[in-house]
């Protein structure tokens, strides 16, 4: 939309998320072009001019969108297995299968995980894709083609693994990456797609995958590239004893160290799921600003352990919230782990004290855009900040009855999506996508799925 168009949503419920909490029980927003122009309580100002737009927006609350800091959408097509394993067992079940995708199956992959987060009020979306096998296609290609066409602010994480069954690895030989042709094959990448600009829809990140499946150069010669590139850095750290365990055995350290000792600790840096932590290796974390992806839902599910978020909120790390993939989350949408961060928190030593609705809000919004490097210009609801916003239907049979709309929000079912902004657009019109065919990508991926299904039985 053209900078000097308005749209103008008014009577709703608003929720910043700015530095002071700011909330209005009725207000309005005005958008102009792809960025936020004002917002405040009460109607909005008479006599704004170019206004191509009023949306009366009663009933509802507004948010910024939800930002999704760590996910794997190749994992799409293969929902539902080992749904009884632990991380590892996971992995071993899983490999042989993910070592067969191509192209096809990862662009039908990331068309269905980036459509079931956007119609649940997703704006910024990111991927780790590090499943490279030898003649698949191009991977990071058909990834973020998918991102661009459905109109969602995207960050790839070009993972890598260049350690194969013939070092010990868990990945089929003929699925990783030598040393060399990993990270030029990154740096292809970021050089091909990455933009730095204020407004970016694209941004590229390196993401070797975790200490497990990653040599010690590809993980210190990846910092470095990061950094003569001027991008961000992510990867897998922390999740299980079993890695705990491993990188003592390995390196004479624990992950936090490890990583620390290879470059990996800045705050260029986010890490997913930081499960098993103690308090030296938080103190690592808030002392050089290292960003942390929590991963409820999935860790559940792999039996991965709670994270200790309200101790690294207390400490100052950056924490925002991430679906994983979606063999491990089948849902794969970002509402869900809203809720799941409250509640599974509270199950740890902070019981009832350790998050509530705002603090979990936060987490999907501000502190995901904290994680992604992009506070400055997403994440809350701020004159100057870019227009993506969400809003939330909270007037129905679900949630009526719950006085505070951020309370409904958080603690209740999913709540409808009327409508989704991103840069100004809309991609979301009454819980549908205004992009993309949901029933053409629901077609492609279960005719993805299937022919995976039989490449994988054939060996």
């Amino acid at each position: 939309m053209a900078a000097d168009r308005r749209i103008v949503i008014e009577n709703c419920a608003i929720a910043t998320v700015d530095g002071h909490d700011t909330e209005y029980a009725s207000g309005h927003v005005v958008l102009a072009g792809h960025r936020i122009e004002s917002l405040g309580a009460g109607r909005a100002p008479e006599g704004l001019e170019n206004v191509v737009r009023r949306i009366d927006a009663s009933g509802h609350l507004v948010t910024p969108g939800l930002i999704n800091t760590h996910h794997h959408f190749y994992q799409w097509i293969t929902r539902g297995l080992a749904t009884d394993h632990n991380l590892f067992d996971w992995l071993v079940a899983l490999y042989p299968v993910w070592a067969r995708i191509d192209e096809p199956m990862v662009r039908a992959a990331a068309q269905g995980s980036l459509a079931m987060m956007a119609r649940g009020g997703v704006t910024t979306a990111m991927d780790h894709h590090y499943v490279f096998p030898h003649g698949s296609g191009d991977l990071s290609g058909a990834i973020i083609g998918a991102a661009r066409d459905m109109g969602v602010r995207f960050t790839l994480a070009r993972g890598s693994m260049d350690r194969g069954e013939k070092d010990g690895g868990l990945p089929p030989d003929f699925a990783v990456e030598t040393l060399d042709g990993a990270l030029a094959a990154t740096e292809e990448t970021v050089r091909e797609h990455h933009d730095s600009s204020f407004d970016a829809m694209t941004q590229v990140a390196v993401a070797p995958c975790s200490p497990f499946s990653v040599s010690t150069e590809l993980l210190r010669d990846g910092a470095q590239l990061a950094r003569r590139l001027g991008v961000r850095l992510h990867t897998h750290g922390s999740e299980t004893v079993e890695e705990e365990k491993f990188c003592h055995e390995s390196f004479g350290m624990g992950p936090t160290d490890y990583f620390e000792s290879t470059g990996w600790l800045g705050e260029d840096v986010w890490m997913a799921h930081c499960v098993h932590m103690n308090d030296s290796d938080i103190a690592a974390f808030a002392r050089s600003r290292t960003g942390v992806a929590h991963c409820p839902s999935s860790n559940a599910r792999l039996a991965a352990g709670i994270a200790r978020v309200p101790d690294m909120l207390a400490a100052g790390v950056p924490v925002g919230l991430g679906v994983d993939g979606t063999a491990s989350n089948e849902s794969g949408e970002l509402h869900t782990e809203l809720r799941n961060a409250l509640l599974i928190n509270r199950l740890g030593a902070h019981k009832e004290r350790a998050l509530n609705a705002r603090q979990a809000l936060r987490l999907g919004t501000y502190g995901g855009a904290q994680v992604l490097g992009r506070a400055s210009e997403t994440g809350s609801l701020e004159p100057g900040k870019l227009a993506d916003l969400v809003l939330w239907k909270l007037d129905t049979l679900a949630h009526a009855s719950i006085a505070d709309p951020v309370t409904a929000l958080v603690f209740g079912a999913a709540a409808p999506v009327t409508a989704s902004f991103v840069n100004g657009r809309q991609i979301v019109e009454d819980g549908r996508l205004l992009t993309a065919d949901e029933d053409a990508i629901a077609r492609a991926t279960r005719d993805e799925a299937q022919r995976l299904a039989r490449i994988a039985a054939q060996g």
